[in-house]
């Protein structure tokens, strides 16, 4: 069973002026909304719980297990995938390696997963920071930080080098907290824009620091 419930948790209220920017349909610009707060999402079916703001709405069909977005800032979204049990069996999150080996593998995911065919495409990426903690659930969790960039030729058809002008697509920060309970490993993963991520630092880590992973009763 699926369900929701609403937590009282206090986070700053950003700029106003933001909300009315990221409502202009001519803006190409991604604009931090003023957050109310957060809500908790638990999953008891498969064993995971986190937080997640409380403006953010839930697509269905998105590819992942559970999927929530900004309804403003479209680049802005979280997920939850697991593994399966009968595919690779994990007895804790160290069977990845440490952090700086996790941090790698989910870096190779991220590009894999992006990988374009058009032509004239580039991607920039760095592992930001990688680090371990143990939470007031006794489990060690695995945090991964990575920023990609991509670029692209406006118009990679042209035979001139000089018309074939590179331009930054978009800077993205991808978050990753790493589990493991039930055989299986999970990852809550966030995705926001660079300049978002700067007004939306301190909530987007009180995503991070409540994912939990939690045992299901056979």
């Amino acid at each position: 069973m699926l369900f929701s419930i609403s937590i009282d948790v206090a986070v700053p209220r950003r700029n106003a002026m933001a909300l009315i920017l990221s409502t202009c349909i001519f803006s190409n610009s991604a604009f931090a909304v003023p957050s109310v707060g957060l809500l908790e999402y638990i999953d008891t079916f498969d064993g995971y719980s986190f937080k997640y703001p409380k403006n953010w709405i839930q697509v269905r069909g998105a590819g992942a297990d559970i999927f929530f977005r900004d309804p403003f800032v479209l680049d802005e979204n979280l997920s939850v995938e697991f593994s399966s049990p009968s595919s690779s069996r994990y007895n804790s999150v160290q069977d990845l390696g440490p952090p700086e080996e996790a941090g790698k593998k989910v870096l190779k995911q991220y590009l894999t997963e992006f990988m374009s065919t058009r032509l004239g495409v580039r991607r920039e990426s760095n592992i930001l920071s990688t680090s371990s903690r143990m939470a007031d659930d006794g489990r060690t969790y695995y945090q991964v930080e990575v920023n990609i960039k991509s670029y692209a030729n406006n118009n990679e058809l042209a035979v001139m080098p000089q018309d074939r002008v590179v331009r930054l697509e978009w800077d993205r920060r991808y978050l990753s907290v790493l589990g493991v309970e039930n055989s299986r490993l999970y990852e809550l993963r966030l995705q926001t824009p660079e300049n978002v991520f700067v007004e939306e630092e301190n909530e987007l880590r009180q995503v991070m620091d409540s994912f939990r992973v939690n045992k299901v009763n056979a």
